[in-house]
């Protein structure tokens, strides 16, 4: 089908005039990209003009938190979360960027993996989105910088759907992994799905322990004898999900379920990257025999004492 009478139709199809300001203006951006451009970018941006029909059909798109109040005499939204959105396609930011707007969050866009990390210094962000195939500095990279400071929940995008790709951005400390081209709708829940396990749960304070490793799910904190374990937000939920029942063995399903909540399709070699993240942390802190592999069960928490 021919791009351009499609995106016109999105544009008038848009549910309000902000909507369809933004959709003209980037359509007179980009008009002449999509007649050059391939049958593969022409359904990625196709995909973006989608989002003016998918807003008022989907709960997806309601915002992350609604409580408003009133600042310089307009209702603004409390605690919008801040993502930090790279990706070298201007395209992709403006996909990505309208969804998240729309979802009640406030996206900060950058060009390259350089430029995300100067802003990562300066601002506080509830959630990175990067892109691996950056110019300057790829995700990877820059996951890596992040993880010296901070534990910011990651999701990676990626052109490449090679499991050892997925793996690889997992195990130097990716939260989650999505392929392009992607849904927006999808990228928006996953988004909010690592935002709900990262956010403090309001029940009442439980401290989990075995052996000498233990778990404060209210401070977020893991330790071992003592010393602290920098665990991702997914690490955190993994570990919790498998002390909440020591010594039985969880299955991956039930591994998943506790982590990224009942319902998302994620493959079982995710929580087998996930796991040895954790042995590997563990056992930098003294603890060899954190978590067992049960075969052709799962896994279960071991006895947590210390070297063996």
């Amino acid at each position: 089908m021919d791009a351009i009478p499609a995106v016109d139709r999105f544009v008038a199809a848009a549910p309000d005039s902000w909507g369809r300001d933004a959709l003209t203006g980037w359509r007179a951006r980009t008009a002449a990209e999509l007649r050059r451009a391939s049958a593969d970018w022409r359904s990625w941006t196709v995909e973006g003009w989608r989002l003016s029909r998918y807003l008022d059909r989907s709960n997806v798109y309601e915002p992350a938190v609604a409580v408003p109040h009133r600042r310089r005499g307009r209702v603004t939204t409390m605690s919008a979360p801040e993502i930090l959105v790279a990706d070298d396609d201007p395209h992709i930011r403006d996909v990505i960027g309208f969804a998240l707007r729309r979802a009640g969050m406030e996206p900060e866009m950058a060009r390259d993996g350089s430029e995300a990390l100067r802003l990562f210094r300066t601002r506080r962000f509830g959630l990175a989105v990067l892109d691996i195939g950056m110019p300057e500095m790829d995700g990877l990279d820059l996951c890596r910088e992040i993880r010296r400071t901070s534990q910011l929940p990651i999701l990676f995008l990626s052109a490449r759907d090679e499991e050892v790709d997925r793996i690889l951005g997992l195990e130097i400390g990716g939260d989650d992994y999505l392929t392009k081209p992607f849904s927006p709708r999808e990228l928006v829940a996953r988004v909010k799905a690592i935002l709900k396990r990262t956010r403090p749960a309001p029940a009442a304070a439980r401290t989990l322990a075995q052996g000498r490793l233990t778990l404060d799910e209210d401070a977020h904190l893991a330790a071992f004898a003592g010393k602290p374990l920098a665990l991702t937000a997914l690490e955190f939920a993994i570990l919790s999900a498998l002390m909440a029942r020591a010594r039985a063995a969880l299955t991956r399903d039930r591994i998943l379920d506790a982590a990224y909540g009942v319902g998302t399709a994620v493959s079982d070699r995710t929580v087998d990257s996930h796991v040895r993240n954790i042995r590997a942390k563990l056992a930098a802190v003294g603890c060899a025999d954190a978590i067992e592999t049960v075969h052709g069960v799962g896994f279960r928490l071991g006895a947590c004492g210390g070297d063996t």
